[in-house]
Formats: structure tokens, sequence, C-alpha cells
């Protein structure tokens, strides 16, 4: 009996000791593709932009079929991290992209406050090790000042023009870096700061480099002689991190710049490939006068396929991938100026489904049944989903999603049934302020101002073309008074030139 004891503990010490205990926690690769859109992939149906490692990848994955984020950058990547909806954390826009007055807009911070965490918190006090690489966007460039402003703001926040590093010594303080990854739960962060896109230096969009191009305008990466393009520098640090840490439990926060503007094609010889491929006639990619930006864009989609496919590879090589859950997606629909898609309504900014539908899709061996599901999913569900898989069970923040773990093996009615809500408390040039509940196949979009209503049935009209709210009365009244219930009960703030009471 000794001797067996003894075998046991020398073989578990052994374990231990290559990182190989039975219990130790699953990672997890959260890849946020910016601005990619629901139709841009192999996978969700392009025939001209090609994903082929992520549609190999989806064969065996999750693939949501309604997925959803909020129709801009800043609130989408404030509720993914701190799983709160945007009227919790007033970020309801891109700041530098609101317009009117403050009397038409509740005009939206930049800076998460400390008083919401995000998911990298929970995690690194449970022994998770992290890292946040590329676009981070969840803090402002004056915070100091920002958050010394009363709220609701009266005037719509600001940032530096592409070539001004005024704002950078403040960055590197204590003060203001606590807003920053390292602040937040992550070990590391390379590339994260204020801004929404990768050309920080001199002409910004128009300069020949556009953030893309080594050497790096962005102070927040060192530079290195082998650097050539921002994804796969990226994708090296994320490699490098999953190396040191392999031996316990990961979390690769890994935001992509790509497919961002400014438009930078990878190399002359993909450019040559899609501007000479025939275009997809279906959803509008590769044709007409975008056609020569589509390639670019093209070259930028396939760059970033091949490096989450690198990713990937190094997990299988170093024996992780099993105990690895893999998430893709993008932050907001298709940039209309960048791409399309004709089976949809919108694009980036609005709230019709091609500026918030995005592809989605889950992957981890064995734990995951491959399946495409057409139960919607919200971006408010990846939190608790990360806490889940974590098995971490003493959060106490709201947290306004669903774990989807119920999902991994089967399409389940508590998920599929639930309905999903949208607050946007401002405008912008192209989407005026609204909420939004989406509930069965029906989605019903109510004006902030005018109290105005729009109801399509998304399964039978994607494209959003026929409004229903004479012709389906009951729909209308039901999914009305779910949202004014739900405005109600959760003491959802509304622009002051509101018709609303609620």
């Amino acid at each position: 009996m000794h001797k067996i004891f003894f075998k046991i503990l020398v073989v578990g010490v052994l374990l231990f000791g290559l990182g190989l205990t039975a219990q130790q926690k699953p990672n997890i690769v959260f890849v946020l593709v910016d601005d990619l859109g629901y139709a841009d992939v192999g996978f969700n149906g392009s025939t001209y932009y090609e994903t082929p490692n992520l549609d190999k990848l989806a064969e065996n994955s999750l693939v949501v079929s309604n997925g959803y984020m909020y129709p801009t950058c800043s609130p989408s990547r404030t509720a993914i991290f701190t799983g709160q909806q945007s009227f919790r954390t007033g970020v309801y826009n891109v700041p530098v992209l609101e317009y009117g007055t403050a009397n038409e807009n509740i005009f939206s911070r930049w800076t998460v406050t400390k008083d919401h965490q995000i998911y990298a918190e929970p995690l690194a006090k449970h022994g998770y090790k992290a890292i946040h690489l590329g676009k981070y966007h969840i803090v402002g460039p004056y915070p100091q000042k920002e958050l010394s402003l009363a709220y609701p703001f009266q005037e719509k926040l600001t940032q530096p023009e592409p070539g001004d590093y005024s704002w950078l010594a403040a960055h590197k303080t204590k003060e203001v870096l606590q807003y920053y990854p390292q602040g937040r739960g992550f070990l590391e962060n390379v590339g994260g700061t204020y801004k929404g896109d990768p050309a920080f230096e001199m002409g910004g969009y128009k300069s020949h480099k556009g953030g893309y191009r080594a050497p790096f305008s962005n102070p927040f990466i060192i530079n290195k002689p082998s650097d050539e393009w921002l994804t796969d520098r990226l994708t090296d640090e994320a490699i490098d991190f999953i190396g040191q840490h392999k031996n316990e439990p990961f979390f690769i926060n890994l935001d992509y710049y790509a497919v961002h503007k400014p438009i930078k094609s990878r190399n002359e010889e993909l450019y040559k490939k899609y501007i000479n491929k025939p275009g997809d006639s279906i959803r509008g990619q590769g044709l007409g006068r975008k056609r020569e930006i589509m390639a670019g864009y093209a070259t930028m989609i396939e760059s970033v396929d091949a490096n989450i496919q690198r990713i990937i590879d190094y997990l299988e090589e170093k024996n992780l991938r099993e105990n690895t859950m893999i998430v893709v997606t993008s932050d907001n629909g298709y940039n209309g100026g960048e791409s399309s898609n004709n089976l949809m309504r919108g694009s980036k900014r609005q709230i019709y489904e091609g500026g918030i539908r995005v592809p989605i899709l889950l992957n981890w061996k064995g734990k995951i049944a491959p399946r495409r599901t057409e139960v919607p999913v919200t971006l408010l569900d990846f939190f608790p989903t990360f806490l889940d898989v974590a098995n971490i069970k003493d959060y106490k923040d709201v947290l306004d999603g669903n774990s989807l773990v119920p999902l991994f093996k089967k399409d389940v009615k508590k998920l599929n049934k639930r309905p999903l809500y949208w607050h946007l408390a401002s405008n912008n040039k192209i989407q005026k302020a609204c909420s939004v509940i989406r509930k069965d196949d029906y989605k019903l979009i109510q004006y902030l101002a005018t109290g105005d209503l729009e109801l399509y049935n998304l399964n039978k009209d994607p494209k959003e073309s026929t409004n229903l709210v004479a012709s389906e009365t009951d729909v209308t009244k039901e999914l009305l008074h779910d949202l004014v219930t739900w405005r109600k009960e959760n003491n959802v703030p509304l622009p002051p030139n509101s018709a609303l009471k609620f």
C-alpha cells in the first residue's frame, strides 16, 4: 500500500513539474478582429475574401449565425470587457463620432472607470496569466481631464491629431496606467492605447505606413529589426507569451487592429491576386468603384486568417490545443467604405443587421460540439462565459449577459428565447439615438427623440426592408412593452430632448 501511494505521489510531482496537472484550468485565446463584417469570411458565405484557415476551424467549431455587437467599437469593446450594457458604463458611441448638442445626446464616456471591472481582473485573481495585444480603446486620450468633468458631459470628447504625442507622457504615469491593461489584470500590454486605429504617425490614414507597416508609430510597441507587418508582430507576441506561460493557465486577449482602416495591402503579390479575382456578385464584394480598396482589404483579411492559424499550430505543437478554448469574432459590422454585404441592411455605425451582426466561432476540442447555431448570442455573453470556463464562482459585479457554456453541446431554450437589448443614447451622422430589442425572429427599434418605431422580421426579411409596425400591431405592442419595461426597471437614461418618459 505504501509503495502504491509513493508511486502516485511521484507521478503527481512529475506531472506538476511539467505543468500537466489534471486539474489545470483551461486556457483561453480570444481574438477580436476590428471591423470584420459578418459576410467577410468564407464560412459565412463570401466567395471573394479568402479565409481558408478560419473556414477549416469553423468546421470543428460552434459557428453562431446570429452573433451581435454594438454598431461601433467603443461601446462594443467596453461591453465585452465589462459584461455590462452601455447605460451602466456611459459608453454609447465612439466619442469623436457623436453628432449634435448636449440636448440631443448623452455624450459618451471614453475611459471605463475603475468601479467597472474587466474580465482580466477576476481571471488574474484566480491564477490566469493574461496579455493584451492590439487595440484597447477603453481609456481616453485625456483621462484625467475627462474624469474630472461633471457627467453627463456638455460637449463631446476629442482626441489628438495624428503625429501629436503630447498625451503620451501622462499615459506613462501611474495615475493613468491604472486604466491601461496592466492596471486591470493583464501582465502585459502590447499596442493598446486610447486610439481606435494604428495610424499614430503624421498623416494618419494618408501616411505610407498607416500604422500597419514597420517601423510602427504606436508608442506602446517597441520596434524590432525583424518587424514588417503589425498583424504579424502582434501574433509573434501572443505566441511568445504562450511559450512563457504554457505551464499555467493563460488568457490571450488578441485585438488585431486589422481590418480597420487605413486599408494597406499586405504585399503586392496578394494585392494582384485579389485585384484580378472575380468579385462576389451576391454580396457585392470585389466589385464596382471600391474594387481597389476591397482588394487591399482582402489582403488584410487573409493576413489575419494566416496569423490565427499560426497560433493554432503553436498550440498543437506544444500539446496545448485540447485544453484551450478559442473564440474568434469582430467588434461591429463591416465598414461600408471598405467592404459590402448586399444581403443585409446597413453597415458599421448603424443599428441594422449589417452594422451589428458579426462572425462568431467558438472552438474547443472535445468540449464544444461542432455545428452552426441560430441561437442569438450577444457580446455581453463573453465575460460570463470566460468565468464559467475558468470555474470562477465568486464574481459579484453585475453581468448583463449569460454564459454560453450550456450552448457548447446543444441549443438551449433559455438562450434561444431570451430578448436582447441595445441602448444608444447618442447620435452619429447616420444613426439616431435609439433603443432596440430583438426577441424571437423580430427586432424593434425605438428612436429616443421622437418615439418612432420600426419592426422587422429578421427571418423573413434579413434586409430589413419592410417596416411591420402598422401590420403586426400585437408583436409591436409586446416588444415595445418589453423594451420600455427594461428601460424603466434599469433606470436607463434618455437624452434631454427625448419624447419618452421611460
